[in-house]
C-alpha cells in the first residue's frame, strides 16, 4: 500500500528526515511516533507530494509519487494537523467542492455527506460559513472531506487534537473500517498512549458503530455545479478546474446575505449581477460620451 525507501529530506544543513524506510501493507494502521521536530509532518507531506524530497523513493499502491503524483493523490487523503479550509465557503459547499474534484456522483456524495455529517453531529452546521466554525468543527469537516472519495490510504497528522472524546472514538473506529476494507492508515502523534489506543480501540468499533450513529438528517445547502476532472489530462486540467471553482465561490461570497446568515437565492444573485452589469454599462457609456465630446470639441 505504502512503501518509503531511504527517504532523505534536508533544510539547509539540517536533516529533517534521515534515511527513513518503512512499508505499510493493506489492512494495517501505522502510528508514526516521535517528539516535536522529529520529522513526522515532513514525512507525511513528502508522501502526499506536497513537499519535494532530496533522495529516496515513495510509492503508493505501486505508483511513484514523483513519476505520477496525480494517480497517487486519487488513492489517498491527507488531514494536516491544522486544517486550512476556505473560510468564505459554507461547510456543504466545501464538501461539494471536494466531491467535484474527485468526480463523486451527486447521489453518492449526498449519502456520504449525510452519513458522515450525522456521525460527527455536524449536519445541522453545514449551512454555516466555515469562518464561524470552532477548531474542533473544522477538524471534523476535514475528516469528512478526507473520507468522501473512500481513499485506500489515509494520512493524518495529529488527527485527535481538537476532537471531543466521542469524535475521537468514532474516528478510531472509522480507521479500523478502512483497514477492514483493504485500506491502510498512516498517522502521526508524539504521544505513545494515543497511538496504542487508536489501534486497540479501532478493532472493537464495528460492533458498536450502529449505536453511535443517529438517524440520517436532511443536508443543507446546494450542490456546486461544475465540470468534472477527467482521470487523465495532467496538472493543467486539474488547475483549470480548481481555478474555475475557486472563482465561482469568490463571486458567490460577494452575494452572501449577512442579515439572514445564508447565501442569497439564485434569483437574487442573478438580479444583482444584472444590476451590476447595467451600472457598469452606464458608467462606461458616460465615460465614452465625455471622451468623445472632449476629443471632438473645436
Amino acid at each position: 500500500m505504502l512503501t518509503i525507501s531511504h527517504l532523505i529530506k534536508t533544510y539547509g544543513d539540517k536533516k529533517a528526515v534521515d534515511d527513513l524506510s518503512l512499508h505499510i501493507a493493506p489492512g494495517e494502521i501505522c502510528g508514526f511516533i516521535g517528539h516535536n521536530g522529529a520529522g513526522k509532518t515532513t514525512t507525511l507531506k513528502a508522501v502526499t507530494g506536497i513537499l519535494p524530497f532530496d533522495k529516496g523513493e515513495i510509492t503508493v499502491c505501486g505508483t511513484s509519487i514523483r513519476e505520477d503524483p496525480l494517480t497517487c493523490k486519487r488513492q489517498l487523503a491527507y488531514i494536516p494537523d491544522n486544517p486550512d479550509l476556505y473560510d468564505f465557503m459554507t461547510g456543504i459547499r466545501y464538501l461539494n467542492f471536494i466531491a467535484d474534484i474527485f468526480c463523486i456522483p451527486a447521489d453518492v456524495r449526498a449519502e456520504r455527506i449525510r452519513r458522515l455529517g450525522d456521525s460527527f453531529d455536524l449536519t445541522k452546521d453545514l449551512a454555516q460559513p466555515i469562518a464561524a466554525y470552532s477548531h474542533g468543527m473544522k477538524q471534523k469537516l476535514a475528516i469528512i472531506a478526507a473520507w468522501l472519495h473512500e481513499p485506500q490510504l489515509i494520512l493524518m497528522d495529529e488527527p485527535f487534537v481538537g476532537l471531543d472524546p466521542k469524535a475521537s472514538h468514532l474516528l478510531k473506529g472509522m480507521m479500523r473500517e478502512v483497514c477492514n476494507a483493504g485500506g491502510a492508515i498512516f498517522f502521526s502523534t508524539h504521544v505513545l498512549e494515543v497511538a496504542e489506543k487508536a489501534v486497540r480501540q479501532g478493532r472493537h468499533h464495528q460492533e458498536r458503530a450502529a449505536d453511535t450513529r443517529r438517524q440520517y438528517g436532511r443536508g443543507a445547502g446546494r450542490r456546486i455545479a461544475g465540470e468534472r476532472i477527467p482521470r487523465t489530462g495532467g496538472h493543467v486540467v486539474m488547475l483549470k478546474t480548481l481555478l474555475r471553482k475557486q472563482m465561482t465561490e469568490i463571486f458567490r461570497t460577494y452575494f452572501y446575505d449577512t442579515r439572514k446568515s445564508k447565501p442569497r437565492s439564485k434569483a437574487s444573485t442573478i438580479f444583482l449581477f444584472v444590476m451590476f452589469g447595467v451600472l457598469m454599462i452606464g458608467v462606461l457609456g458616460t465615460m465614452f460620451t465625455l471622451l468623445s465630446i472632449f476629443l471632438c470639441a473645436p
